[in-house]
C-alpha cells in the first residue's frame, strides 16, 4: 500500500500498510493486513512477493463509538522455509499441539 505520513503532536510521521498471504498450503489460504511505522518502513524494505516472518503486537482502540484493531509489526525477517527466523531463537510452533497441563497436586483444579 503507499506510504502515509502526517504532523502529529510529536512531529512528522509516516506508516506503510502490507497485505500478506499466510497459510498458502491451504485450499483457502489467509491475508492479513500490518503496518510499519517510521525508520522501519526502509529498514526492512519489504517487497511484493517476498516470503517473510513478521514479529507483531496486536492493539485494539475506540473511536466515535467504534472498535478497531491495530496490528503493528515490530520486526520483519526473510523466511527461508526452515520455521526460525534470522536471529529468532523459538521455532516455529503453529502446527504444534498444545501443552498438556495436569491438575496441580493439592487436590484444586486449578493447573497453577
Amino acid at each position: 500500500m503507499p506510504v502515509q505520513t502526517g504532523e502529529g503532536r510529536n512531529g512528522a510521521w509516516k506508516k506503510q500498510d502490507y497485505v500478506i498471504e499466510y497459510d498458502q498450503s491451504s485450499q483457502y489460504p489467509r491475508k492479513m493486513l500490518f503496518n510499519l511505522w517510521g525508520d522501519k518502513i526502509d529498514q526492512y524494505n519489504i517487497q511484493e512477493g517476498q516470503t517473510i516472518r513478521v514479529s507483531f503486537d496486536i492493539d485494539c482502540r475506540e473511536y466515535n463509538g467504534r472498535w478497531y484493531n491495530d496490528i503493528r509489526a515490530w520486526k520483519v525477517d526473510p523466511d527461508d522455509g526452515s520455521g526460525i527466523a534470522s536471529g529468532d531463537q523459538y521455532p516455529d510452533m503453529s502446527s504444534a499441539a498444545p501443552p498438556v497441563v495436569s491438575p496441580s497436586d493439592d487436590g484444586s483444579d486449578l493447573p497453577f
